[in-house]
């Protein structure tokens, strides 16, 4: 047996080499093959390195799911680049944040789209800014072209003829399993991003691990609602697809009846995302009109998955396989996995036991630790924060408290850091009181996640006035909605005369916790 791909130029090669004329991409009226897209991105390659794209630098991604993004993204990487994947949901200061810290050689970025224009946003709120090649994605062929001094999409034919093909195959052959092949940023405790390392062989191996937990094959069609520039939606999607030869339906604004619809059209087999997606096609009155019989596998996680909910997806909706998951972007996004035999109580109560050859222990205050070889390089250009992290014997601390069942399966309980998930995204309050103290009128704050339906939770600020300040909630959720990506921004405001503070002077968040149970 052949050695698997340790690189994803290699991986690509090899998708085109074994599904060739076999559908790879289905994206509307663009329809690519797997040698249409190894054409495709040995083209935004070529045109990467015709404006001086080197071995190492970092090529960033701002734009929703489409065809573009898949094939400039494993461009960036065949011309031996790290992909950086910006959140569709930043706002300007936190996406320019992100490009400074990376020093980005090159970004794609969606032209006018939804009432955005991001690169118009980025540009009046970091002028001096300096990204030597940005390309302007049409995400909506009816908008104007914007930013004359950028390139177009479409430019990029041209410049990838000024280099030679020998000199896009040297490259990609250059790229090393040890070279960094992407930088996903997750917030921290301390209120700032932070970027994982993740090699070429760890983005490979764990979605290896996720595939065969998944039973994903080449007939499977994959509507990809999960974005992109999540781990979910680059690794379990776009390279799932790539190992396996499924074909990527990417949906770049989730909604239902253009899901339900993508799915009768397209045939479409899996669909993962978050407990969320499936309550809502459930729940959707015209549910009736679309054929969903083609549905196969199912993935979620994230968020508190009902036994009910798990019995509904298979009865109704006749998932042959409904799984859930757990894991993070210090572990290259994955950790552990049920199984397709499991029963609904273990997949409802527990995230499956590790893939990936990742090892799992609990250490004595219940935190959850990973060890394997897919455990991130490290942080970006933060070696402290790595070493607290990643301990001496290799075992990477998740902030997770879990327990572990005689099976080897996980059950997470409850988390060391204050985070909360909000459909689906991880939401780090400190980050957010950063926000409020910035406010005029605000004295302190706590931000907490409190249940919700729909989102699974969502944000609550509890918010102290300065002597005299008449702060409204309106002022307090203007002023986030301003600075924060929408699923930062705080669903509800509660004023209060004071906190409640430990002895040692720290906000007993369990407290309010405890008020809103």
């Amino acid at each position: 047996m052949s050695t698997p791909a340790q690189t994803i130029p290699a991986a690509l090669r090899a998708a085109a080499a074994e599904f060739g004329a076999a559908p790879a991409i289905a994206d509307g009226s663009a329809r690519l093959d797997w040698d249409d897209l190894l054409d495709a991105v040995r083209r935004v390659a070529g045109a990467l390195i015709a404006r001086g794209v080197r071995p190492g630098d970092r090529v960033a991604m701002w734009a929703p799911n489409t065809h573009h993004w898949v094939a400039a993204a494993l461009g960036a990487q065949y011309a031996g680049a790290a992909l950086v994947p910006l959140n569709t949901r930043y706002v300007a200061a936190e996406a320019a944040d992100v490009l400074a810290r990376v020093h980005a050689a090159a970004l794609f970025v969606a032209g006018p789209f939804l009432g955005r224009d991001r690169l118009a946003e980025l540009r009046a709120e970091a002028p001096q800014l300096d990204i030597a090649s940005i390309v302007v994605i049409p995400v909506d062929p009816g908008a104007p072209r914007s930013a004359a001094d950028a390139l177009h999409w479409d430019d990029l034919g041209d410049l990838a003829w000024q280099t030679p093909r020998a000199e896009v195959e040297t490259r990609a052959d250059a790229v090393s399993p040890d070279d960094i092949a992407d930088i996903l940023f997750t917030s921290g405790t301390t209120g700032r991003s932070k970027g994982t390392l993740v090699a070429h062989r760890q983005a490979l191996g764990v979605v290896r691990g996720w595939v065969e937990c998944a039973t994903l094959r080449q007939a499977d069609n994959y509507l990809i609602i999960s974005p992109f520039f999540h781990n979910f939606g680059y690794k379990a999607g776009i390279l799932a697809c790539v190992l396996t030869g499924a074909t990527i339906v990417p949906q770049a604004v989730f909604d239902v009846p253009t899901a339900m619809r993508l799915v009768n059209e397209e045939q479409i087999s899996v669909l993962p995302g978050p407990p969320t997606i499936y309550q809502t096609i459930l729940d959707f009155p015209d549910r009736a009109e679309f054929d969903l019989s083609t549905l196969r596998i199912a993935v979620t996680g994230a968020a508190t998955v009902p036994v009910v909910l798990i019995e509904r997806m298979r009865d109704e909706l006749a998932f042959e396989v409904v799984l859930t998951a757990y894991g993070l972007s210090e572990a290259a996004g994955f950790g552990t996995m049920c199984r397709p035999d499991d029963d609904p109580a273990t997949i409802s109560g527990t995230c499956g036991r590790p893939i990936a050859d990742f090892e799992l222990k609990l250490a004595d205050s219940g935190e959850v630790l990973l060890r394997g070889p897919n455990v991130m390089l490290g942080y970006l250009d933060d070696p402290e924060a790595t070493a607290e992290a990643i301990d001496t014997e290799g075992w990477l601390h998740t902030g997770d408290i879990g327990v572990v069942d005689e099976r080897g399966y996980l059950k997470i309980t409850d988390r060391l850091k204050d985070m909360y998930i909000c459909g689906g995204f991880n939401v780090y309050p400190a980050e957010i009181e950063q926000v409020l103290a910035r406010l005029d009128g605000v004295a302190e704050s706590a931000v907490i996640g409190v249940p919700d339906p729909r989102m699974g939770e969502v944000g609550k600020a509890y918010v102290v006035r300065k002597p005299g300040a008449e702060l409204t909630e309106e002022q307090v959720l203007a002023h986030t909605t301003g600075t924060l990506a929408n699923f930062k921004v705080p669903r509800f405001v509660e004023f209060r005369d004071q906190l409640p503070y430990s002895a040692a002077g720290k906000v007993l968040k369990r407290r309010l916790r405890e008020e809103i149970s």
